[in-house]
């Protein structure tokens, strides 16, 4: 596969670890917002290093956009999947509808909307 390949290029940033999570918690958020140190709590074993270096791969991508509220202390930052983003979660329920059919073996999944997943 050429390295300029559309699906190469994509699975460079979309294939890293956390990433498809770090975008389903956002998924989840009201607004599809979540703050940094709610990301951290809700995606156990993600170091703030990962974190912050996925969430800034998914800004430069234009999956995520960032905003820092500066008017509180600690200063809060918040991210916020865009338009790109809440398209590529219909690729992520595309490919949990995959593994449901097709039966990977993994827990029974009972949320229709990865939005209401408690897992």
């Amino acid at each position: 596969m050429q390295d300029e390949c559309t699906v190469n290029q994509t699975i460079k940033y979309l294939g890293k670890k956390w990433t498809l999570l770090i975008i389903l918690e956002l998924y989840k958020g009201d607004g599809y917002t979540r703050r940094f140190t709610e990301m951290k709590e809700r995606l156990p074993g993600i170091t703030a290093k990962v974190l912050s270096a996925r969430l800034k791969e998914l800004e430069e991508e234009g999956l995520v956009e960032k905003k820092i509220d500066t008017k509180t202390i600690p200063v809060r930052s918040e991210y916020t999947l865009t338009e790109s983003g809440l398209g590529l979660v219909e690729v992520i329920k595309d490919i949990k509808r995959w593994a449901l059919r097709w039966k990977i073996e993994n827990l029974a999944c009972g949320a229709q909307d990865c939005r209401d997943c408690v897992l």
